[in-house]
């Protein structure tokens, strides 16, 4: 399922129970005019596209290479994007293509370490030689002149800038007026008191020099979260030592968003088991990414309360046959994990505290792609399952739904709906309704 689906399913499901039309997660246009660009295109899993460099003399192949890391685990390698015939002109094919498929890099471009690590080079071919890429420094050697519009953004990406491929004000580009390329992209977070996201202008030259022009404030960081994925072995819950009932609430949540990085890591390693397509693992880890913010904002939120919420305990657990993963995702991913992301935009419209209804607004967009990813892994698995073992799915799925309801049916402390933004139980009925009516018969 598209995660687009789920914006509009979540938009009707609030209109419905609450007469309120749904503002998706957005950002203002900060002061940079924005006439004259267009999107960044993008690959698949959201880098800059490559399909279009100006390398010349030309390369017979390119690739985009996605490497990652976390604790002590071997990186690992990922073909993000390629374009060209890999060792089309090699005078031995089969060792160039050996070659190439065994290319590594220890170093990077655009990386980041956040519990998990990761970064970027590229790997290409001409004739016999096997190359790669993986600094500012290197790709501008790479692409030399710079023509287009993805040269600029490549470059762009190289140099620190995130590149949104569907937001205008935090990805974009246009041909300057003083030769080279105008760029917008993003740097930092609205994650804590203090933290900002901002926006940046740069110029890159023809020369594939990247200077910036202007930055503006975007969003300013609070410091709030939202609900996550529960990993298998999770122990106990926490109550965050607090009496007060916004403190009680983000100390638990942050201690979910804390156990969803567990989840979302070990799906990952569940997924590369079982032999899912690439995008689904690579989703997981930056799903994983996602919730390590997560659990920092709510973090703070639940300690301006006066909650501190314990690290969560995560019982070692082998991994599981694709049946038990199947079955595992059809509850917390498709019934719990999609019922969170709408409640998430439900914040984001309707608490009364500032602090938390704008970090429900960044936070919502996050899970929404989260719950996205559920109904993808949902639809790959289930052609992989016997009969009894998609009507097993289906009764869990009806179990897991019955369950909501009567945890959601339970009276609320008055603050968590004023300040905290939570749907009423009558509320939550409604919107539990639209979604079975759409999701889960």
């Amino acid at each position: 399922m598209h995660t687009n689906r789920l914006r509009h399913l979540f938009s009707r499901a609030l209109r419905a129970s609450l007469a309120t039309p749904l503002v998706l997660a957005g950002c203002g246009t900060g002061n940079t005019d924005l006439r004259g660009y267009t999107n960044i295109e993008c690959t698949p899993t959201g880098e800059p596209a490559i399909n279009d460099l100006s390398i010349q003399p030309a390369m017979d192949s390119v690739e985009l290479r996605f490497i990652s890391s976390y604790g002590e685990e071997p990186a690992t390698y990922q073909t993000r994007a390629s374009t060209g015939e890999a060792c089309a002109t090699a005078t031995d094919p089969s060792t160039c293509q050996t070659t190439l498929a065994e290319a590594r890099s220890v170093d990077g471009f655009t990386g980041a370490c956040i519990q998990v690590c990761w970064k970027y080079f590229l790997a290409t071919t001409r004739g016999d030689e096997v190359k790669t890429w993986s600094s500012l420094q290197s790709l501008q050697e790479l692409i030399g002149t710079v023509d287009t519009a993805q040269d600029a953004a490549l470059l762009a990406f190289a140099a620190g800038y995130r590149l949104s491929c569907d937001t205008l004000d935090q990805g974009a580009v246009k041909r300057s007026l003083e030769g080279g390329f105008n760029v917008v992209g993003t740097k930092g977070y609205a994650c804590g008191e203090g933290s900002d996201l901002i926006q940046h202008v740069v110029h890159v030259s023809a020369n594939g020099e990247v200077r910036e022009l202007e930055k503006h404030v975007l969003e300013k960081g609070t410091g709030q979260c939202a609900v996550g994925r529960r990993p298998v072995g999770l122990e106990g819950t926490v109550a965050g030592g607090c009496e007060d009932a916004l403190g009680q609430y983000f100390a638990q949540t942050a201690h979910l968003e804390a156990a969803s990085i567990h989840a979302f890591l070990r799906l990952r390693e569940e997924l590369a088991l079982h032999g899912a397509e690439t995008g689904l693992q690579d989703a997981a880890l930056a799903s994983a990414v996602d919730e390590v913010m997560h659990t920092e904002m709510t973090g703070r939120l639940a300690r301006r309360f006066g909650a501190t919420p314990p690290p969560p305990v995560v019982a070692a657990v082998p991994l599981r046959p694709l049946d038990a993963v199947a079955l595992d995702n059809a509850v917390e991913g498709c019934v719990r994990e999609t019922y969170g992301a709408l409640v998430a935009h439900h914040q984001a419209l309707h608490a009364h505290d500032a602090e938390v209804r704008e970090a429900m607004v960044r936070i919502a967009e996050d899970e929404t792609r989260h719950a996205g990813l559920s109904w993808d892994i949902d639809r790959w698995v289930r052609s992989r399952l016997s009969a009894p073992e998609q009507e097993a799915l289906r009764e869990a799925q009806k179990r897991a739904v019955a369950l909501l309801r009567a945890e959601v049916a339970a009276p609320l402390d008055a603050t968590l709906v004023t300040e905290a933004g939570l749907p009423t139980p009558e509320a939550a009925l409604a919107l539990l309704d639209t979604l079975e009516q759409e999701l889960w018969a």
